[in-house]
């Protein structure tokens, strides 16, 4: 019997995390709670066993999917973000806050989360953003089902199974996102695709986004690219989207 997906709810709110915990495992998720971000922190370097971990003992994340709020005691959410990316690039995280700003949204696509919902929100739509992001995590590349092995361009090496990319044979880690939207763009890069057509690939769902969350994440992926010398590799075509750019 397959395991329950592992949910880690970082909330300070006690009445919002238990109802969110208590819908959420009667859809069968196996939820833990954490009230303060140095709590969190705890959980994600070290599992739930921390006490009788060693401390220099790093171990992965043990969780399918974090949802995290932004205001929390001992340390932000924002910095979790940050921490869960750094340690896992590929882990779904789901920031949940009343900061319901475009600029708040942006900013937290640029440090690593995959999905951005403003409180006060709806708990059956909580729950159909976590099981997209599981469905994401399970058949992650963005491109026909079947279309595996490596993938060139340049310098560019790109393997479809592993999921690695490396410019000029050094590693750049990219997170779920980033890595299949250059994986589409490596399969066709003479071609230029709209920023809903990469939408749709990357996160396959019907377009539903501001034109600032693609631009945000190729801004990322060029931002990891720069100390390769390969971020000019994703030119913007204006008025259109992006395509790579052939020697």
């Amino acid at each position: 019997m397959t395991s329950p997906a592992r949910v880690l709810i970082i909330e300070d709110d006690a009445d919002i995390s238990q109802i969110v915990s208590t819908h959420l495992s009667r859809h069968g998720y196996s939820c833990t709670q954490a009230y303060s971000g140095s709590e969190a922190r705890l959980l994600l370097e070290r599992g739930d066993n921390a006490a009788n971990s060693d401390e220099n003992d790093a171990t992965p994340i043990p969780f399918s999917v974090v949802i995290c709020d932004l205001m929390l005691p001992g340390m932000p959410g924002e910095q979790l973000v940050e921490l869960i990316r750094a340690r896992d690039a590929s882990a779904p995280i789901i920031v949940i806050s009343a900061r319901a700003a475009p600029s708040d949204k942006i900013d937290l696509l640029k440090l690593g989360a995959d999905d951005y919902l403003a409180k006060p929100f709806d708990l059956d739509e909580l729950l159909a953003r976590v099981e997209v992001q599981l469905r994401h995590r399970r058949a992650p590349s963005g491109t026909a089902p079947g279309a595996h092995g490596a993938l060139g361009f340049r310098s560019w090496e790109l393997d479809t199974e592993a999921r690695t990319l490396t410019a000029h044979g050094e590693p750049v880690a990219l997170t779920r996102i980033e890595f299949n939207i250059v994986e589409i763009l490596m399969r066709h890069p003479r071609r230029v695709f709209t920023k809903q057509e990469l939408f749709e690939g990357a996160w396959g769902e019907p377009y539903a986004a501001d034109d600032n969350t693609i631009n945000v994440h190729v801004s990322n992926i060029r931002t990891k690219l720069r100390a390769s010398g390969t971020a000019d590799y994703i030119r913007t075509v204006w008025g259109m989207g992006f395509k790579l750019v052939e020697e």
